[in-house]
């Protein structure tokens, strides 16, 4: 009797081998500790550049963030051959942190005079984006890996 089903012991194999890719997938794509840390110093020195109130200050701090940001992007890729977007949830946590943070922030420096809370709203936001990668990179692996 011929049969056209996939012999259930092959179809078992190729499962099995697709949960180790998966598996390896969600390895690689959390990204090392120190990749989280720079890009918090990152927000924290251009954040805190505006304590200066200088453009002179700010502008090459600016400079420094853009280019540690592609420097981080462009590790990322290198190390895990992959790009991850963040999702929703995690966007519109940031979003509001972001706008609590910020927001007050600048009425003190730009309305009151008060331009050294930047160091502190830097401070929190650096904290912050480390310890909400830091989170968001496990909780993704945890996904791939079909622990959640």
């Amino acid at each position: 009797m011929e049969s056209n089903e996939i012999d259930r012991d092959a179809a078992a194999a190729q499962l099995a081998a697709l949960d180790a890719d998966r598996a390896a997938l969600a390895d690689r794509v959390v990204q090392p500790w120190w990749h989280d840390v720079a890009l918090g110093l990152l927000l924290f020195g251009f954040l805190s550049s505006y304590a200066a109130d200088s453009l002179w200050v700010t502008f090459p701090a600016m400079v420094v963030f853009f280019v540690g940001l592609a420097l981080l992007v462009s590790v990322y890729k290198r190390i895990t051959g992959v790009w991850v977007n963040v999702d929703a949830r995690t966007m519109a946590l940031w979003a509001a942190l972001v706008l609590l943070v910020l927001v007050p922030a600048f009425v003190l420096a730009e309305g009151f005079d008060q331009h050294w809370v930047m160091v502190p709203a830097g401070a929190v936001l650096g904290l912050a984006v480390t310890l909400l990668g830091r989170h968001w990179g496990r909780a993704y692996a945890a996904q791939l890996r079909g622990e959640r």
